[in-house]
């Protein structure tokens, strides 16, 4: 730690978490949780880092030390939660903030049905804290492992054309800027910063408080079907979407099938989901085992996809499986083991074209039917290939950065490959290559959280309108580039925005 930083502290406990204290006056003290040694890495082990320091706070009055001390000192500032972000935008050689103790309920408004909470809770805690209200959250994304900061600072989303994105549902939020002042945004107050903050990157200061808007609790009945893929393509524009609330489809491109999930609200009693096959012990292993010899044999991941597919769902068409779930319950997922996810936007009626030309070309693409410029000989994907939906436009004003389409309805394809064993699976780079090219041929646009490997700032900056407003108003609140981390650095900052932070010659304030 910077000598800095010394002044005015008391160790006083820990060995493995040095916990020091700043002396606030008149015997008050308030404590800074740090520690050394910290080795971070994301969910699937595709990045690391090593923070100078890492730091948990459990209070406002620590989080506004952290920031005034590294201000002094000339530090930079990544929050973290649980780093199911499988890029490395979390990662830091600087000092490494995590909320988890700091996630408790502040303040319920039982007439609007909203909760203040504390910015760390994570997606499952606030889940549970809304059940016991009878409330519930109006839309999902797949797992509830995330904090609910890092959640909206990434844009996650679910699967519906009856909602947007998890932003909806924030109707305020505090956010503490590199000053240390806090400052409180909604759609009527600090509107730009509340707009730019809903999808912050972590670039904007350290989100404090979220005002979440919650919905009567509700169950969820739903089914799943086997349907042949072509059979999808030809429903896509009558009522594959809307037929129920919340629709999701996973296309299994070597099995020519894909399982349509749908979900709708209910009242009948709970009836639990039925038997996954790779969610048991035995399944998930030889799942698993057989993605890790076909590292080494990629021909067989065809054959491993197929054999995989007719042991979880059925080769024949129709229904395979239904359940009544707690809504949290029902719009969740098993994700497996460790996997790279590459995500991209385009507009919904570009998705037949999309899936077309991507199964022609991991069919092998004799002619270049496809159009992708790279050969896709060698190249397996892994399945399924996740496909959602969301309709921001129902928002009256989006996110600044976000990533779903201005005009109509999204569609999100997902192109994931799994690590097994944390082995990565061959060609890889040059599958997403393929992907990526697609997309962006089909005004596509990555998710901020996800393994893209070919978007430039240059095209970063010509995706988004908002995205010079967004590095403006970042600067105007963060002027010493406190949290201008390295992955903004490297993907959105332009050189003249990309300047090294310098140690701030002032007294700490605390307040």
């Amino acid at each position: 730690m910077d000598p800095e930083a010394h002044k005015g502290f008391r160790k006083y406990a820990g060995d493995a978490i040095s916990t020091l204290s700043w002396d606030a006056g008149a015997g008050t003290h308030i404590p800074f949780r740090a520690s050394t040694g910290h080795k971070h890495h994301t969910w699937a082990k595709t990045h690391f880092s090593s923070p100078e320091l890492f730091l948990r706070p459990q209070s406002e009055k620590e989080i506004r030390l952290i920031v005034n001390l590294a201000r002094q000192c000339g530090k930079r500032i990544v929050v973290v939660g649980s780093g199911h972000s499988p890029n490395d935008l979390t990662c830091t050689s600087s000092w490494m903030v995590n909320l988890d103790g700091f996630s408790s309920v502040v303040f319920e408004n039982c007439r609007e049905l909203q909760l203040e909470v504390e910015a760390g809770i994570r997606l499952y805690q606030l889940a549970d804290e809304l059940e016991k209200r009878g409330w519930a959250m109006p839309n999902l994304g797949s797992i509830t492992a995330q904090s609910i900061a890092g959640a909206i600072a990434t844009n996650t989303h679910g699967s519906s054309l009856m909602h947007g994105t998890l932003s909806q549902a924030v109707v305020g939020l505090t956010i503490m800027l590199s000053s240390g002042e806090s400052l409180r945004c909604s759609a009527t107050e600090n509107e730009d910063l509340y707009h730019a903050a809903l999808v912050s990157l972590g670039g904007l200061g350290i989100i404090t408080h979220i005002v979440f808007q919650a919905v009567p609790a509700f169950n969820l009945a739903w089914k799943q079907e086997v349907v042949k893929t072509p059979r999808i393509l030809d429903d896509w524009k009558a009522d594959l979407w809307t037929k129920s609330e919340f629709i999701r489809v996973w296309w299994f491109p070597y099995s020519g099938r894909s399982i349509v999930w749908s979900a709708d609200r209910t009242e009948e009693p709970l009836c639990e989901r039925p038997h996954s096959w790779y969610g048991g012990g035995l399944g998930r292993f030889s799942y698993e085992f057989a993605l890790y010899f076909s590292t080494w044999l990629p021909w067989l991941t065809p054959i491993v996809e197929r054999y995989v597919f007719s042991m979880q769902y059925r080769w024949e068409e129709g229904p395979t499986g239904s359940a009544v779930q707690k809504s949290q319950e029902a719009l969740t997922m098993d994700c497996l083991f460790p996997q790279f996810v590459n995500e991209w936007a385009i507009p919904l009626e570009n998705g037949p074209e999309a899936i077309q030309r991507l199964q022609t070309w991991l069919d092998g693409d004799k002619g270049n039917k496809s159009g992708i410029p790279f050969s896709p000989k060698g190249v397996y994907a892994h399945a399924p290939i996740e496909v959602r939906v969301a309709d921001t436009t129902l928002q009256s004003e989006k996110p600044w950065l976000d990533q779903s389409c201005q005009t109509g309805p999204t569609l999100y394809l997902n192109a994931t490959l799994y690590r097994p064993f944390l082995k990565n699976p061959p060609e890889w780079e040059r599958y997403y290559n393929a992907f990526e090219w697609l997309m962006k041929d089909l005004d596509g646009r990555p998710h901020w959280a996800k393994n893209f490997v070919s978007t430039s700032k240059e095209e970063f900056w010509g995706m988004y309108p908002k995205m010079k407003d967004w590095v403006e108003l970042r600067d105007a609140v963060d002027p010493h580039g406190m949290f201008a981390n390295d992955w903004l650095k490297k993907n959105l900052l332009k050189e003249e925005d990309d300047t090294e932070i310098t140690r701030i010659k002032e007294p700490i304030k605390e307040t």
